[in-house]
């Protein structure tokens, strides 16, 4: 029952941000080709959250297997 948790680096906290920085710009530029500029920026966000949350996950997911497999 070991829960330390493991410091994350630098490049693994700024996924999530920047993953977000990047569906909002594209959100922006669907929602201003579609005339909806609120919904384009909604969906941005979403879908920039999700993006950076993945990145973010499978770089953790990469640094730390063994410990879990000795349980």
């Amino acid at each position: 029952m070991n829960d330390e948790k493991k410091p994350q680096n630098n490049s693994q906290a700024a996924m999530l941000p920047i993953g977000i920085a990047i569906g909002l710009s594209i959100g922006t530029a669907f929602g201003l080709m579609m005339d909806n500029l609120a919904m384009g920026m909604c969906l941005g966000i979403a879908i920039g959250a999700g993006i950076g949350g993945a990145l973010c996950g499978a770089s953790q997911g990469k640094a730390g297997t063994d410990s879990e497999d000795e349980a």
